[in-house]
Parts: C-alpha cells; sequence; structure tokens
C-alpha cells in the first residue's frame, strides 16, 4: 500500500524540484577531474547513490529547508528528508528566530528539534533583528531572507527549499494588484529566484499544491505543526486579505479563485519576462555614444518596453528597487511622452531625472 495521497503529492513535488537540482549542479560540475568519490562523480541523480560510505556521504551535496515550524514548512522537510538521500543529497533545515513575540526562541529550539527528528542534517536556528523599514512584515522577509543567504553560503547548500503553497501564490498576486504596480507584481511569487551570488539559490517546490495538501499531509505523518498566530492577525495585510478578502471572493465568484490567481501569476510572469528581455536588449540602441538615453529613441519604443528601461536606469543610479513605484516611474516618462520644459523628477535613494538636450539624464541629485 502507497503512501497517503497528500504525502504521495508532496514528495512528488520535492522529487521533481531536487532532479532539477541535480541535473543544474551536474552541468556546473561536467568536465571537472575529480578523485574517485568526489562530489562530480556522484551528483547524476543515481538512486544507488545514497549507497555510499558514511565518510563519502558526508561530503554529498546539501540542499537546506526554510523551516517556521508550520503545517506547511513541516510538511517540505518531511518530504525532503524521505527523497534526498535518494538521490545522493544531504538534507538539512534552517529555522528563523524573529524575535517578535515572547517564547520565539524556545519555538526555535522545538523546531530544530523535530528536524533532527527527521534526519535532517546540519539543522540550525538563526535569531535576527527585523528592523522597520517597508513596514513590519516586508522587513521580517528582509531579515528571513538575510539569514537564509548567509545559511546557504556557510554551509555551501545548492538550494534553500522554501514551503510557499498555490495559496500564498493566490494572496500575493493579490497584494500585487492592491498595490497597481504593474505585471510584475501580478506576477507573484517565482518557482526559483535568487539571492546574492547565486541566481537560482530559492526553490518552491509547492505552488501547484494547495495549503490543505501540506496540512494533510502532516497530520497522516503525525507531525506535529506550530500555528504562527500572526497569521490570524487582522493587523497584518496578508492575514486579511486570507482570512476575509478571499472568502469574500470565492463567496462571490465561487469556488477556482485560488487557482485561477495562481494561473493569472504564471501567465503574467511569462509576458514580464518576455518584455524584460526585450528591454535589455533595446537598451543599448537607445543610448549614445555618451551612454545617455535618447528620448527621441525612447519615445518610439513601446511604453512597457520604455518604462523597463527608465526603471532600470533609476536603480542603476541608486534609487532603492523597493521604493521605486509605478507613479515615479510615470513622472520619468512624461519627460519623454509629454515634454513642456518642465522640470527635474526626484526619485527615491535622492536620484534626479532631467531631460537635457534632447537626452534624459538620471543621476543622483
Amino acid at each position: 500500500m502507497g503512501p497517503h495521497p497528500a504525502v504521495a503529492a508532496i514528495r512528488l513535488a520535492v522529487r521533481r524540484v531536487l532532479h532539477d537540482i541535480l541535473t543544474e549542479h551536474s552541468r556546473t560540475t561536467a568536465g571537472r577531474t575529480s578523485e574517485s568519490g568526489t562530489i562530480e562523480s556522484r551528483t547524476t541523480g543515481d538512486p544507488g547513490a545514497f549507497d555510499d560510505p558514511p565518510h563519502e556521504r558526508a561530503q554529498s551535496p546539501l540542499v537546506l529547508v526554510a523551516c517556521s515550524g508550520g503545517a506547511d514548512s513541516m510538511a517540505l522537510a518531511s518530504a525532503l528528508a524521505f527523497e534526498a538521500p535518494k538521490l545522493g543529497l544531504r538534507a538539512g533545515g534552517i529555522t528563523v528566530d524573529h524575535g517578535l513575540q515572547p517564547g520565539s526562541d524556545l519555538r526555535a529550539d522545538e523546531v530544530v528539534l523535530r528536524l533532527r527528528e527527521l534526519g535532517l542534517d546540519p539543522v540550525e536556528s538563526t535569531a535576527v533583528t527585523v528592523g522597520r523599514e517597508g513596514g513590519p512584515e516586508a522587513a521580517a522577509r528582509d531579515a528571513r531572507y538575510a539569514a537564509l543567504d548567509a545559511a546557504a553560503e556557510r554551509h555551501g547548500a545548492l538550494a534553500v527549499l522554501l514551503g510557499h503553497t498555490r495559496d500564498d501564490q493566490a494572496e500575493t498576486v493579490l497584494l500585487g494588484l492592491a498595490r497597481g504596480s504593474g505585471i510584475r507584481s501580478l506576477s507573484g511569487m517565482a518557482a526559483v529566484s535568487g539571492g546574492p551570488g547565486a541566481a537560482r539559490r530559492y526553490r518552491r517546490p509547492f505552488l501547484q499544491l494547495d495549503r490543505q495538501t501540506a496540512r494533510k499531509a502532516c497530520m497522516v505523518q503525525s507531525l506535529p505543526v506550530w500555528d504562527d498566530p500572526h497569521n490570524a492577525d487582522p493587523a497584518y495585510t496578508r492575514s486579511r486579505l486570507r482570512h476575509e478578502g478571499l472568502p469574500a471572493l470565492e463567496k462571490a465568484l465561487g469556488k477556482g479563485v485560488v487557482e485561477a490567481l495562481a494561473r493569472t501569476a504564471q501567465l503574467s510572469r511569462d509576458d514580464a519576462d518576455a518584455l524584460d528581455a526585450w528591454a535589455g536588449q533595446a537598451e543599448a540602441a537607445v543610448r549614445d555614444a555618451a551612454g545617455l538615453l535618447e528620448c527621441a529613441k525612447l519615445y518610439a519604443l513601446p511604453p512597457a518596453v520604455r518604462r523597463r528601461i527608465l526603471r532600470r536606469a533609476a536603480i542603476e543610479a541608486g534609487a532603492p528597487a523597493g521604493s521605486l513605484f509605478a507613479r515615479h516611474i510615470e513622472e520619468v516618462d512624461r519627460l519623454i511622452t509629454g515634454w513642456r520644459g518642465q522640470g527635474a523628477i526626484n526619485l527615491p535613494g535622492k536620484v534626479v531625472a532631467q531631460r537635457q538636450g534632447g537626452r534624459l539624464v538620471i543621476r543622483q541629485g
């Protein structure tokens, strides 16, 4: 008799991602000469690789799971612990203590214990200090990813798995829609994304699975889970959306809203990637010999492509990407499409954009 359908679903999702990680790793190590038994000779996804002696297996590539102790990440950790050894991979875990609730350090210690009971190694807890920039949710996210990046570098991990589900994706799309910041916001979370120096570090195996599947997998495996009270706190925007907004949409529009939003995310991501590539190719052609942007050539481009070039130029000049909104780019765009002799545009990061002699100059003010 096979595993419960929920358990089978999470394991299959993780297995596919691990195969992708191994394939990419094999490509990067292909052609290297190495002594018998080193990583390069055993990262082919061969199920027999996990039969290596313990002293050799310790040198196998490492994949980490970021685990809060909640149902999504515990389900992910259990699936990683089951699947990784079959492919000659080591499975480790990290939990981040944000210090935002009383007893958070004790809960982090409990998560470490649970991960070790699953057989993960190495496992660690990392405490972070959450700032205030961008609001509490954004600040906590920034601190968390900084800690995960540091852990991945410290342990030499090939990848870090994250437990975001299809429900999380739907919420992210709606939040992007509320901000009105363009198709990139509607594209939600990528299945593969990067960190400093590692463009494909983060993997999200569960984006096609719903939250209930992960919770059911934990229940049938008797995995204890922790429900973060912040997830039910109406003070947080995502919590209100989860418990009030999405249920209201489903009541008004019928079931299937979450699936439709997740599908919208993927379609939007494909479109946004294509437009980003177009803008990257077009940028060189709209700059003069001195590297300045020529307004006439920018004007001839489709607005979606032109605004991407403007945004990229503003960021390169020092404008923080997280503080640069659509309204800022629209103001700069009017220097090209609605030129009436207006003055300079002030952007975040003390960046200034102004039109001079048919050229668009974006620089530190």
